[in-house]
């Protein structure tokens, strides 16, 4: 029966079902895996979340009053917390936000505590410096306090080792849940960029994610268009991004895609695939790239070179990736897409990640 499952709490996302995010995609391929052996409850923002589902794919959802953006995610993560501290026998919790309220807790809470912070978001330039000292006190209450940590890319699993002295399990995100897409004639007539050779990216627009770095380069060489997915209008940031690049040759500016069929067109079909992350561990959106068997130019953050094995092309500066597209015509795009297709079969599976986060789960 449901009621002698272990009962789990997810903390940390702005909910589910996902529209982005790489934390609420991670809760929700663990609900759709797990579901059915651990009843779930996954803690969602009233403020953030379109729908207000009472359930989704057999997880409960519970709804906390507050926007888990900017600084109020301190809050939303700490009343999370404690809302479920003595309602569950195990509590997920996903980013850093809860590091204030861990202290608080007592020592029974604390051990049942796992902890995902993600990446390094106090290295994020989109915070002030005052705002980085504090996710940098949160990041280390809540290290130095949770029962158990999971570290999603080697490089965080070095860091925290090294910052903290502490050991985690390494356990990456997924990206099958990418497909590829044929083109259809309704897509071509939209879009018309799908007609030829064009690079791409879906993204967040922040500017850790190297916006401007790749709108400069495409914009220095004719040779390729370049199209970037993103959440413009979420920002002043992205706002003055989009109006300082419009118009400009050579770049293709779209507003968030929230159909994952769509952006599955567009994504699958593209001659190159750009990612720019800077900050954070295993990004979805470069292993949903790697899976489709895209060739990818990343950034070249130590993150991203571990994520891909040192399988994909990488740039440091606007001028590097300039280069490299002014050539991409010589670059073996199959062989690289095939060598990446390989690692994210192997590793990057959410059935196989749901299965590991169990084990951690049911066992600590």
């Amino acid at each position: 029966m449901r009621s002698e499952l272990m009962r789990l709490a997810i903390v940390g996302t702005s909910g589910i079902p996902n529209n982005y995010g790489g934390f609420e995609t991670l809760a929700e391929y663990l609900v759709k895996y797990l579901a059915d052996q651990i009843d779930i409850t996954v803690y969602c923002s009233s403020k953030d979340m379109v729908s207000s589902f009472p359930e989704y794919n057999g997880a409960k959802l519970k709804y906390i009053p507050v926007t888990s953006h900017g600084v109020f995610g301190i809050l939303y993560d700490s009343l999370s917390i404690l809302n479920a501290a003595n309602q569950f026998d195990k509590i997920l919790l996903l980013g850093f936000g809860g590091g204030f309220v861990m202290p608080l807790l007592s020592k029974a809470t604390k051990k049942k505590i796992i902890v995902n912070i993600g990446g390094l978001d106090w290295k994020r330039n989109k915070w002030s410096p005052t705002a980085r000292k504090v996710i940098k006190k949160a990041e280390e209450l809540l290290i130095k306090n949770c029962g158990y940590v999971i570290s999603d890319n080697i490089g965080i699993k070095d860091y925290l080792l090294k910052e903290y002295k502490r050991e985690s399990t390494l356990i990456t995100y997924g990206g099958d849940q990418a497909m590829q897409k044929e083109v259809a004639d309704e897509s071509r007539q939209q879009y018309p960029f799908l007609n030829s050779n064009y690079a791409f990216i879906v993204t967040r627009i922040q500017r850790d994610n190297n916006i401007n770095l790749m709108l400069d380069a495409f914009s220095a060489q004719d040779q390729l268009p370049f199209v970037m997915v993103g959440n413009w209008d979420n920002s002043d940031y992205g706002i003055e991004t989009k109006k300082q690049y419009s118009g400009k040759p050579n770049l293709i500016l779209l507003d968030a895609i929230y159909d994952r069929d769509k952006l599955d067109v567009l994504r699958s079909n593209c001659t190159l695939y750009i990612h720019g992350h800077s900050v954070g561990g295993t990004n979805p959106s470069l292993a949903e790239a790697m899976y489709l068997g895209l060739p990818v130019i990343a950034f070249a953050s130590g993150y991203n070179e571990y994520t891909t094995a040192n399988e994909a092309l990488y740039f440091s500066a606007a001028a590097e990736l300039t280069e490299i597209i002014k050539n991409y015509k010589s670059i073996d795009r199959k062989n690289i897409g095939n060598k990446l297709k390989e690692i994210a079969e192997k590793y990057y599976r959410w059935e196989r990640i749901a299965e590991q986060y169990k084990q951690v789960i049911v066992s600590n």
